[in-house]
């Protein structure tokens, strides 16, 4: 029998902090993927490789893990005053499934990269030498994210000194700014869906929990590491080599969820992994991270462990980072009682692979907290660039 050709998408695999995603251009997808749909979900999960009952994505792009089963599609914007709309699929490893209904703060950071060097930005914006302003309408959450992208010689720069923990190398600062990161259209239209910065959760077959419940950068639940049985200075396989561990806490994010008004019921959580995130947070401690290096706990203000994809994230996602520096800024949240209370701007926080630095601007008005941005440095990075290949499928390929 007569067997299809592979299809040839132009594409690019990019390291955004401390993840990996392939980006494309919408224009460059087939027609049938260009707009929301079975088709674009078929084909992304085609690219990483899912559903994969291996856990492996031999046969894709995608690396297994939460960090790496990514998927990035950009286009001129569509929303005044900017510059690209940025639309961010995290595909299930071992389902048949793609999750639209967060944003990626990590690979943020390769979305202005990525739209100056494939013309989506007006040339007359950009600097030869300097750094390019790149304002970004994120499609998934509607919100916008300003890009600071630094050029050399027309370029964008990408090596340099800048470290992040949870990265090999060193490489080029982007900063990025997450300008009103609470996440009205989510849980009701407030940063506190509850309207409690502290509530107690029921979870059945695990117990009565403090937690606060927040929608900045991404819909979160932290909890108190203590609350757990934990230190907050676990690394992956502390939580990850635990189903008893994992199951606990998927139990708690589908009853968060639900608390946060984000389902209707524990069962559609399975249909929601993306999020809402579960974080646990502690007091600053003497510990080690993953490379084994030694932290002082005068080096952070608190402990951050958080799960992505029912999985213990290796560093930090950046959407739940801006959802870290918001709930530190607000006094008497769990995040800003680890921290040592009190009013804050920035909050250094220990995570698997090391330290991290987020600033949160926050304020009360009429007796309800909004901020009006989160900000982080990251760095982005090509690491390849061309075509990637996938059999053709009359579900995306017509």
């Amino acid at each position: 029998m007569p067997h299809a050709p592979q299809l040839r998408i132009p594409a690019t695999y990019m390291r955004g902090g401390t993840s990996k995603g392939v980006f494309f251009r919408l224009q460059d997808l087939p027609v049938a993927a260009q707009v929301p749909g079975a088709a674009r979900d078929a084909l992304l999960m085609r690219v990483i490789g899912s559903p994969d009952p291996y856990g492996k994505h031999t046969d894709g792009m995608g690396g297994a893990t939460s960090s790496t089963s990514k998927c990035v599609i950009l286009c001129t914007s569509s929303v005044a005053d900017h510059d690209v709309d940025y639309l961010y699929g995290q595909v299930s490893i071992d389902q048949a499934f793609v999750d639209w209904s967060g944003n990626c703060g990590n690979l943020s950071s390769a979305v202005g990269p990525f739209a100056i060097a494939h013309g989506l930005i007006d040339p007359a914006r950009v600097p030869r030498d300097g750094i390019a302003t790149v304002r970004i309408w994120q499609a998934n959450i509607g919100k916008t994210i300003v890009a600071h992208v630094p050029m050399a010689n027309g370029q964008v720069q990408e090596s340099g000194d800048f470290e992040l923990d949870g990265v090999t190398f060193p490489a080029a600062e982007i900063q990025l700014e997450f300008l009103d990161p609470a996440d009205e259209g989510e849980g009701g239209g407030a940063m506190f869906p509850t309207g409690n910065l502290v509530d107690t959760l029921e979870v059945p077959g695990v117990g009565t929990l403090q937690a606060t419940l927040i929608n900045a950068g991404i819909p979160t639940v932290f909890l108190n590491a203590a609350d757990l049985g934990y230190t907050g200075a676990e690394l992956q396989g502390a939580i990850n080599d635990d189903k008893a561990a994992l199951a606990k806490f998927e139990a708690i994010r589908a009853y968060g969820a639900v608390r946060m008004g984000l389902i209707a019921d524990v069962a559609q959580a399975a249909t929601r992994q993306h999020t809402p995130k579960v974080a646990f947070v502690a007091p600053p401690q003497d510990h080690v991270v993953s490379s084994g290096k030694a932290i002082a706990a005068g080096d952070v203000d608190l402990l951050v462990r958080a799960l992505s994809m029912g999985k213990l994230h290796h560093a930090m996602m950046g959407t739940a980072a801006v959802a870290i520096g918001t709930a530190a800024a607000i006094p008497g949240t769990l995040v800003n009682q680890a921290a040592g209370g009190g009013a804050r701007e920035a909050v250094r926080f220990g995570h698997p692979s090391g330290t991290l630095r987020v600033g949160a601007q926050a304020r009360q008005v009429n007796g309800e907290w909004t901020v009006t941005k989160a900000v982080m440095s990251r760095s982005a990075r090509v690491l390849m660039e061309g075509a990637v290949r996938v059999p053709a499928d009359p579900a995306y390929a017509e």
